[in-house]
């Protein structure tokens, strides 16, 4: 994948945003120059953002929400998963970072088989779906938004922090945008 993106920025502007922060997206990109790598890069859904190698833009969800809110929404989500039974539970449930909260029942230090146990098993159950719908009820009118993430994880943001929050950076250097992901869904 990396190859060919850097083949296809011989030919447009070629943008990568991911939700992980940098240091992730340059593990799965092999590469610590990740940001030199591509026209622009935004980690963090762009609250990180880089254009051609020098950041552009930072945001952060604690100055955003507060301490109290980001409380309420950790406390309420360790409870939630200290009641579920799962075919496996590992370490770092809750993964702070500058754009999010990142919510794992099964943990993110799960192995590989573990990962996909849990994403057959919440295939099955819909454990993030039940789940992200308690959060939406408990949090109703918290201007968050929370959304399923990946294999194993729901990702909490204020309200416009998605992947879209990217645009902005990019909307007058781009009349057309493209956007490939792993897995996209209708937002509302």
């Amino acid at each position: 994948m990396a190859r060919f993106m850097e083949d296809l920025k011989s030919q447009v502007k070629v943008a990568l945003v991911g939700g992980s922060d940098l240091v992730k997206i340059a593990e799965q990109l092999g590469g610590d120059d990740v940001i030199h790598k591509f026209d622009y890069v935004f980690a963090e859904n762009g609250l990180v953002a880089y254009k051609e190698g020098q950041q552009i833009g930072q945001q952060n969800i604690l100055k955003h929400m507060g301490e109290e809110v980001l409380q309420k929404v950790i406390n309420f989500s360790l409870h939630y998963m200290s009641q579920l039974t799962l075919p496996a539970k590992r370490g770092t449930f809750i993964e702070f970072r500058s754009s999010m909260i990142n919510i794992c029942p099964v943990g993110r230090s799960c192995s590989q088989a573990e990962r996909d146990a849990f994403a057959a098993y919440d295939q099955e159950h819909q454990v993030r779906e039940k789940f992200k719908l308690a959060l939406e009820k408990e949090f109703q009118g918290a201007g968050l938004q929370f959304a399923i993430g990946g294999q194993i994880s729901i990702d909490v943001f204020p309200e416009g922090w998605n992947k879209t929050y990217c645009l902005r950076f990019m909307e007058n250097d781009v009349d057309t945008i493209h956007f490939f992901g792993d897995k996209t869904e209708k937002t509302v």
